[in-house]
């Protein structure tokens, strides 16, 4: 299919595109477009304008600020938050994350604000994002403005943007060096949307965790923390008891129904997801683990769990 007519807008500066956005009927931002086209051309959304944010370049870039926190523009493409060296050294789980969001042509357009507007339920990098604490950076007609991750999910794909609002940046706070990372996931093949995922942050102090963190993606309508399991860990030695006893929080978490997966299924990844992802994190800050950028092996004994039948009654692999 093909898109309904619209008006097409190419602002150049970051005030012209708020305007744009403030003062146009019907308007839609378009960043990397690897969502917004396809729903055009399904005709799901049907905007009379299009408000293109590929030429403003106060949008993009990644850069440490006077505080210590890293800032990375909202137009930034995936690719380059991947390859990132100074992303690498101090925020690897973004870069991990980043290996199971869509496909290398798809993350070469992607946007790291675009995901976080569009805010599917099992997009990954609102997931890493509340893990890590960040805060997100909007501008609209009335100023600028810092909404924290843990704000920016209203409802199903519904952010925490005002009419005529535009996501300019994301601030994020490193952990110290030494943390452990883990991101797991499951999905029907590699680059669809996730069933269920789960990324893990630990910091451990004289072999006790001194600070832990786990957001859950694909099984509520945004992405999920779990205080619980965080709780659970911290003043304790991250033992496969103690982190499974973590894990076993997802159980209570909403999960979604839908014709991909039941909530109890998308509970029962969770709880999976989980364990795998605290297990990589704790072994990385143990140094058991070199710190990498790659899921880690199973732990010996652990089996990967294939998805339910597809809705025709065929089975899919994992």
């Amino acid at each position: 299919m093909k898109p309904a007519p619209f008006r097409y807008h190419r602002p150049s500066t970051l005030d012209e595109a708020v305007r744009c956005m403030a003062e146009l009927d019907d308007a839609r931002p378009l960043a990397g477009g690897q969502s917004l086209m396809a729903m055009m051309n399904f005709r799901y959304v049907t905007p009379q304008h299009v408000v293109d944010l590929n030429r403003i370049p106060e949008l993009a870039g990644i850069e440490t600020t006077a505080d210590g926190a890293i800032r990375i523009g909202a137009m930034t493409r995936q690719r380059d938050v991947k390859d990132s060296p100074l992303l690498r050294e101090r925020c690897p789980l973004l870069a991990e994350a980043l290996q199971w969001v869509g496909h290398v042509q798809t993350r070469n357009r992607g946007t790291l604000g675009g995901s976080l507007a569009h805010l599917d339920p099992a997009a990954e990098l609102p997931g890493v994002l509340h893990a890590l604490d960040a805060v997100l950076e909007v501008r609209g007609p009335d100023g600028a403005r810092d909404v924290p991750m843990s704000e920016w999910t209203l409802a199903y794909m519904t952010p925490a943007l005002e009419p005529g609002e535009l996501l300019t940046a994301v601030r994020l706070h490193p952990w110290p060096p030494g943390h452990g990372h883990g991101f797991h996931e499951l999905a029907r093949r590699h680059g669809d949307f996730a069933l269920a995922g789960a990324a893990a942050l630990v910091h451990l102090e004289a072999g006790v965790v001194s600070r832990a963190a786990i957001a859950l993606v694909g099984v509520d309508d945004g992405p999920l923390r779990l205080p619980a399991a965080e709780a659970l860990l911290t003043g304790h030695a991250p033992d496969p008891q103690r982190i499974a006893a973590a894990a076993d929080a997802a159980v209570e978490v909403p999960g979604i129904d839908d014709v991909h997966a039941s909530a109890a299924y998308r509970r029962k990844i969770a709880v999976v997801m989980t364990r795998r992802a605290l297990t990589d994190a704790a072994a990385r800050a143990s140094s058991v683990v070199p710190a990498s950028v790659g899921p880690a092996s199973l732990p010996r004994g652990e089996r990967r769990i294939a998805p339910p039948p597809s809705p025709a009654g065929g089975s899919v692999s994992g």
